[in-house]
């Protein structure tokens, strides 16, 4: 049998729980704004370019990690995966951060971009969702030395991991002309 299932067995209780755990924590979180609730908060303004640039950095890094894979250099590989996991942690402390503390920005465009805007909007969302466990479960396998059943989940995980980072940059490019400092 390929790779450590003790590994797999070890991991899989905690991907659950953190593929049920993170999209339920930011879901709360993200209908908690500090501002409404009468605290004198800063707005962290700031922050979307940041966590856009760190969902186009991921984009890079995803390609980059598939590229040294191809090329069989499995630790390259393996640490450029890491850091996407740290930027995907890192953006989404970023994003509950900047909506706890400012008011909701609307899109304000009109017509048949506002339906191509909240299209992207919906999908990158819940494939942000989806993702989670792919995501854990791709990881732990290719740690875990089942390199064929990893290969066959990535397959699925790197276009959806992918498609969520690059929206993640389109959605804030679509959206920062009405953000309001």
């Amino acid at each position: 049998m390929e790779g450590n299932k003790k590994i797999e067995q070890k991991y899989k209780k905690w991907i659950w729980i953190l593929s049920v755990t993170i999209p339920v924590v930011v879901a709360v979180l993200f209908s908690v704004n500090l501002q409404k609730l009468g605290y004198d908060v800063k707005p962290l303004s700031f922050l979307p370019p940041i966590y856009a640039t760190i969902n186009g950095i991921t984009v890079l890094l995803l390609v980059s990690a598939v590229i040294a894979i191809k090329k069989g250099n499995k630790k390259l590989h393996e640490n450029l995966i890491k850091i996407c996991i740290g930027c995907s942690i890192a953006f989404l402390a970023m994003y509950v951060a900047y909506h706890m503390t400012s008011i909701e920005t609307k899109f304000g465009g009109e017509g048949v971009i506002r339906y191509v805007y909240f299209f992207i909007l919906l999908t990158h969302i819940l494939l942000s969702i989806v993702i989670i466990p792919f995501v854990l479960i791709t990881f732990v396998r290719g740690i875990s030395g089942a390199y064929q059943r990893h290969k066959k989940l990535a397959r699925i995980t790197f276009p959806m991991w992918l498609y969520v980072a690059v929206t993640g940059v389109i959605v804030y490019l679509m959206i920062s002309p009405y953000y309001v400092n």
